[in-house]
């Protein structure tokens, strides 16, 4: 395969510089970097860079996912793999057995999807077609909640007591 023929992956990542993000360790590093002890043994401290994955949007992954939704599950599954940096995120959408079916998957704080599984023609299927995003009511007022990409049309009702 060229580089041409080559599909973008379908994860992106995520601005770890933005305000708010905590990757731990940043201070204790900091002061330790400069202490007698360290400046002896530079070898002890480790990669500035270490093997850590910070921050992976798998949003074009679930998009894909809904698209294929009535193809053959082993081309599908095929092309997803191919794509991803581990095949993990697949299986947040896709039940594996009747009992890890969910008419909808919750993705992070406010995002929603539709299940998704693998029918009796090995078809990637949705676990409730008849579910839309004008049935679900949001958790909270201060979150934008969405389903499938799509803000939640109702409004946020605070529990009757």
């Amino acid at each position: 395969m060229g580089a041409m023929d080559r599909k973008e992956p379908l994860y992106r990542k995520v601005n770890t510089r933005a305000r708010g993000v905590n990757h731990g360790g940043g201070a204790a590093y900091r002061y330790e970097r400069n202490t007698k002890r360290e400046k002896q043994n530079e070898s002890s401290r480790g990669s500035m860079h270490g093997g850590k994955q910070h921050g992976l949007d798998y949003t074009p992954l679930f998009r894909f996912l809904l698209s294929r939704v009535g193809r053959d599950w082993d081309a599908v599954y095929r092309e997803t793999v191919s794509r991803l940096d581990k095949p993990e995120p697949i299986f947040w959408m896709v039940a594996r057995s009747d009992c890890e079916k969910k008419a909808q998957v919750r993705i992070g704080e406010s995002s929603y999807y539709s299940g998704l599984y693998i029918d009796d023609q090995h078809r990637l299927a949705l676990v409730d077609p008849d579910l839309h995003v004008e049935h679900l009511t949001p958790l909270c007022a201060c979150c934008t909640h969405t389903f499938n990409g799509v803000p939640f049309t109702r409004k946020y009702q605070p529990p009757q007591g």
